[in-house]
């Protein structure tokens, strides 16, 4: 039989000698159904029924308080300034014969590419998942942020050595140019920067063409106190440095991307969520006997995902436990997405034992994490 549950979802029970229910919530800021079978229609489908001793629960939610639609607006926008900026500061660059400058023009470059990374991204996400691709290609922004992380930390490289270079071998250097250039260089970031600071940036993939402009806003500056100094001055060392300063906030921001993103794609906790703790919780909930195959991990930016083997009592219902733990998931830890087969154990075990049942205490998945109130 179907029964309805809240917050959109559908449980479906079926068994043969055990009870298999699915929840899968999905929430795209409004809200609507999803199916387990991950048809995104609205329609309810008949279950079936036996004794129950086992469950299975699936519920996932997702929210952007952004539109999708308005982010794209927002890289538009950062996008046409950089482009039309750019190419004029490269000119003047090579005039200027400005290190700085050029890899000012030469970072906006990848600012420029990094937005198109993004917006092809974004666009991929969005496709529903279909055929082999059970989730999507929501890890299509993972790898746009980590492409923007991989040539941050690639120019930072390049251009920290080209400015030793020059601190060695000093060129000839056109304050005037570079100061003006870098003071209109710093307008366009700073409207390029307000536009993708708009957007949603809990998404590594917009974060990652934030940095890049970011970056480039800290570029720009340093670029124009070093164009003051050669023109107050004439020590056109300080091109150099400005150099150095910029190449090194790249491969900081660089490797910050590259950190994040590894952490999706070999499926670590997300930052802040400590499993072990989760675990823990878990067990300590009515009728809850063992959490054991306790997995956390990131589907893509802000998109927290966790399963999990539970044990419950004889005398609790697994339908029940379930619901409470997906609902304690969401409240505590704001893991919408969950995947969670419930068994009900046949004896209530005591005493210091290892795990709840014998087929299980060699699991080599994780710890066990047993109930306080055995």
């Amino acid at each position: 039989m179907a029964i309805s549950q809240p917050h959109g979802s559908d449980l479906h029970a079926a068994s043969h000698g055990h009870a298999h229910g699915h929840e899968h919530e999905d929430e795209h800021g409004t809200g609507h159904a999803h199916e387990p079978s991950h048809d995104h229609g609205n329609e309810r489908r008949p279950g079936h029924s036996h004794a129950p001793s086992h469950g299975h629960g699936h519920g996932h939610g997702h929210g952007h308080a952004i539109s999708a639609d308005a982010d794209r607006r927002y890289l538009t926008g950062a996008l046409a300034l950089l482009v039309a900026f750019m190419a004029g500061e490269l000119v003047v660059g090579f005039v200027a014969r400005s290190l700085a400058l050029i890899s000012d023009a030469g970072h906006m470059l990848t600012d420029s590419a990094s937005i198109v990374f993004a917006l092809v991204a974004m666009r991929l996400a969005a496709r529903p998942a279909r055929g082999i691709f059970t989730f999507g290609f929501k890890r299509a922004e993972i790898l746009s942020a980590q492409l923007n992380g991989a040539t941050l930390v690639a120019l930072g490289i390049f251009f920290f050595v080209e400015a030793i270079r020059r601190l060695i071998s000093p060129a000839e250097v056109e304050g005037g140019l570079v100061l003006v250039t870098a003071l209109v260089g710093i307008v366009v970031n700073v409207g390029a920067t307000w536009l993708l600071s708009k957007a949603d940036r809990s998404s590594l993939n917009v974060e990652g063409a934030f940095q890049h402009i970011l970056n480039d806003l800290y570029a720009f500056i340093a670029t124009a106190v070093s164009g003051l100094i050669v023109v107050l001055t004439g020590f056109v060392r300080a091109d150099a440095i400005a150099t150095l300063i910029v190449a090194t906030l790249m491969l900081k921001a660089g490797y910050g991307l590259m950190r994040d993103t590894a952490r999706i794609f070999l499926q670590a906790a997300p930052s802040g969520l400590v499993p072990a703790e989760i675990g823990a919780r878990l067990a300590t909930q009515p009728d809850v006997s063992e959490v054991h195959d306790l997995h956390v991990w990131e589907l893509t930016s802000g998109y927290s995902t966790l399963s999990a083997h539970v044990f419950v009592h004889p005398r609790g219902d697994v339908n029940t436990v379930r619901r409470s733990l997906q609902n304690l998931l969401a409240d505590s830890y704001g893991i919408m997405h969950t995947t969670l087969q419930v068994d009900q154990v046949s004896r209530i075990v005591n005493g210091d034992v290892a795990c709840v049942d014998i087929a299980h205490c060699s699991d080599p998945h994780g710890p066990h994490f047993l109930s306080p109130h055995d």
